[in-house]
């Protein structure tokens, strides 16, 4: 359809300019289509400003003539960089080259930015029982941070409460929210940031195998 939205996350390859960028701190490149326009925008899904120099090319499309700049792109944030208008009849094909640097010169660009969220280390399911005390307010500090997270309300979803009944069989006099951390049920975490703890403490021990 015309005016459906498509998006593609595309992983691009990364020029390092410092040592101190390492694999982790890379852009990655999200493509929109709309009509016959493909923007592009630029996500830094690391804890560090960046600052990225991004040149197109290829075939099936047309785009500004203008010199490449320098762009900010703030933490956890994506920033539209480029758009390109698809020729009438052909069909796009490029790739795309961008040097990175956590080096933010004063002369970058600094454009508007838009929150993302990201893949914690480990992945976050938290299951919320009826008697949950705690449950709001964990995720209130979910919904704040970057972090993607899945959340089911048992009472809403009567297989997967059965298949939590199997695991804690006192399901129903829990008052903790309960997290699945690397395939087993917890429910000794109240806080945030007992959470945070606890999934990069099953991070290091993966690390340690």
């Amino acid at each position: 359809m015309k005016n459906m939205l498509k998006k593609i996350m595309i992983v691009c390859a990364v020029v390092f300019t410092t040592i101190a960028i390492g694999q982790e701190n890379e852009i990655k490149i999200e493509e929109v289509r709309k009509g016959n326009r493909i923007m592009l925008y630029a996500l830094n899904e690391n804890f560090v400003d960046l600052e990225a120099t991004i040149t197109v090319e290829g075939s099936g499309f047309r785009q500004s003539a203008r010199k490449p700049r320098a762009i900010r792109v703030p933490k956890l944030t994506k920033v539209h960089v480029i758009n390109l208008m698809v020729n009438k009849g052909e069909t796009p094909n490029y790739t795309t080259n961008i040097i990175v640097s956590d080096s933010i010169s004063r002369r970058s660009l600094r454009k508007e930015s838009t929150a993302i969220r990201i893949d914690p280390l480990n992945p976050i399911d938290l299951y919320i029982a009826e008697n949950c005390v705690g449950c709001d307010s964990i995720v209130a500090k979910l919904e704040r941070s970057p972090y993607k997270y899945r959340s089911t309300i048992l009472s809403e979803d009567e297989e997967i409460k059965r298949q939590i009944a199997m695991a804690n069989t006192r399901l129903d006099t829990v008052v903790t929210p309960l997290f699945n951390v690397k395939g087993g049920l917890v429910s000794d975490i109240e806080t945030f940031e007992e959470l945070m703890e606890k999934l990069n403490g099953a991070e290091k021990a993966k690390e340690n195998k």
